[in-house]
C-alpha cells in the first residue's frame, strides 16, 4: 500500500504561483511512476503531469505546458508540482497518484487539495 497526502493548495490571483507537494508513505516510492491530475467542478478528471521511474521521463497536459513543472525527491518520498502563471481555468481539486509497480496503472490516490485562481 502507498499513502499519498497532497498539500500546498490555496487561493491565488491570476498570474501567481503555487507549489503543491505530494508526500508518500508505505511501500517503495522511488520505483513508481507518479502523476498529478485535476478535476474542476462539473468536469471530468484531467491529466496534468507525470514523472516516470527510473528514467524520470516527464510529460505534461497541453493546458499546462510551459507553466507547470513536476519533480520528485525520492529521498524525501515527495513529488512536487510548481505552478506558475496561474489562470482562473486552473481552478480545480488537484490529486496526486502513484502507479502500481506490476501493472503501471494509477492505483493509489491522495485526497486532493483545492487550488482556486481568482481573476
Amino acid at each position: 500500500q502507498v499513502q499519498l497526502v497532497e498539500s500546498g493548495g490555496g487561493l491565488v490571483q491570476a498570474g501567481g504561483s503555487l507549489r503543491l507537494s505530494c508526500a508518500a508513505s508505505g511501500q517503495t516510492f522511488r520505483q513508481r511512476g507518479m502523476g498529478w491530475f485535476r478535476q474542476a467542478s462539473g468536469k471530468d478528471r484531467e491529466f496534468v503531469a507525470a514523472i516516470a521511474w527510473p528514467s524520470d521521463w516527464i510529460s505534461y497536459g497541453d493546458s499546462v505546458k510551459g507553466r507547470f513543472t513536476v519533480s520528485r525527491d525520492n529521498a524525501k518520498m515527495t513529488m512536487y508540482l510548481q505552478m506558475n502563471s496561474l489562470k482562473p481555468e486552473d481552478t480545480a481539486v488537484y490529486y496526486c497518484a502513484a502507479k502500481a509497480t506490476t501493472t503501471g496503472q494509477y492505483v493509489y490516490w491522495g485526497q486532493g487539495t483545492q487550488v482556486t485562481v481568482s481573476s
